[in-house]
């Protein structure tokens, strides 16, 4: 017995009962591992559980290719742990750690993965992390990889969503769409994780906008109701002029750097823990880059997710507005054409563009509120 369950409280979810909210994408998971393809394109949002399942479907991938797995439970069992740790040696796993993959060592070293035979079995899985970063060169160099790997190799990518640039080697992969992770689903796994009550669970869940790594962050963020009511009262203040536009403007991204200063205190921690390492073991092998790296990309997500919110928060404000009576035919062709201009504005952000004039655009062109 666990020391979890001794004490009353249930382990956590591990395997396919660790991905929420995707239902069909599990059931085409399960379906493919008696008779798995060369590679797997898993595509969707951040956050809606395409890194968890990647892990899932590589432990069963690795425990039905295994013949000893099949009459030692025992064996199974630790190579679905190990898998779901990503800490399994037939299962690599690569996450950029950049803005975008490369060729240049990234995909190198992918490519030296894929000649290597396993080391436990006769199966090994190659998840690549992010994959919509790829640029034209690395997505051009994994091609013959992914579409003629070893016979032990399975491929698989995880992408937030199928740039142009990408459609050939994405055409040479079994697709898997996942969605948002439904606000129930959310919810629920924050009130059973002892992160948020029943009463303030709902509230997070609408915040994370089908995001359950962002609704764990949030659950412990007690500003995340004034940010939303900000966002959600900006429409009221546009009156068409750039000086309205300005001044929400500002006041949104200093609400973004206030809630950004947790992220920017850990972050200060480990510079300060690499400092001292570095001082009593030297700065060869520090990975002071790599660390650098990380936390840049990890603050532009945080800022991305915030603004992600936001937009969110906005089209709900105008939906409600379609849907409240009496209609007005003009208010509702303005509040529906503001819907669709959130969502390209949305779908822009996987680009990286400048955060104040992307936002400045945005509420020149959105009407008011009633």
């Amino acid at each position: 017995m666990s020391l979890l369950q001794a004490a009353g409280e249930s382990a956590p979810a591990t395997g396919w009962s660790a991905v929420l909210g995707q239902p069909r994408a599990v059931t085409s998971l399960e379906s493919a591992v008696a008779s798995p393809v060369h590679a797997y394109l898993l595509v969707g949002p951040r956050g809606s559980g395409k890194r968890t399942a990647a892990a899932a479907f590589a432990g069963e991938l690795i425990v039905a290719a295994d013949e000893r797995a099949g009459t030692e439970p025992e064996r199974a069992e630790r190579h679905r742990r190990l898998a779901a740790r990503e800490e399994h040696p037939d299962i690599f796993v690569l996450s950029p750690a950049g803005n975008s993959l490369r060729r240049e060592e990234e995909v190198s070293e992918l490519i030296v993965e894929a000649s290597r035979t396993p080391v436990e079995g006769t199966r090994k899985v190659l998840v690549v992390d992010r994959f919509h970063t790829a640029t034209p060169a690395a997505a051009a160099a994994l091609l013959k990889p992914v579409e003629e790997p070893a016979t032990p190799v399975v491929w698989v990518l995880l992408a937030e969503q199928v740039l142009p640039e990408h459609v050939t080697i994405a055409s040479r992969c079994t697709r898997v769409d996942f969605g948002p992770v439904p606000d129930d689903d959310v919810a629920a796994a924050l009130v059973s994780e002892g992160l948020a009550g029943t009463d303030r669970a709902p509230l997070v869940a609408a915040a994370a906008a089908g995001n359950l790594h962002r609704a764990r962050v949030l659950a412990a963020d007690e500003r995340v109701a004034a940010r939303r009511e900000a966002w959600w009262s900006a429409p009221a203040r546009l009156d068409g002029t750039g000086a309205a536009v300005a001044e929400v403007v500002a006041e949104l991204r200093a609400l973004i750097d206030d809630a950004g200063e947790a992220l920017t205190a850990r972050h200060r921690a480990e510079m300060v823990a690499l400092d001292e390492r570095e001082a009593r073991f030297g700065t060869r092998g520090s990975g002071r880059r790599d660390i650098e790296a990380q936390h840049k990309r990890e603050h532009r997500q945080f800022r991305t997710d915030e603004i992600r919110f936001g937009l969110a928060t906005l089209t709900a404000r105008y939906r409600e507005q379609l849907a409240s009576e009496p209609h007005d035919p003009a208010a509702d062709r303005r509040a529906m054409r503001a819907v669709d201009r959130l969502r390209a504005t949305a779908e822009s952000l996987i680009r990286s563009p400048n955060e104040a004039l992307t936002l400045q655009a945005l509420f020149l062109d959105l009407p008011p509120a009633r």
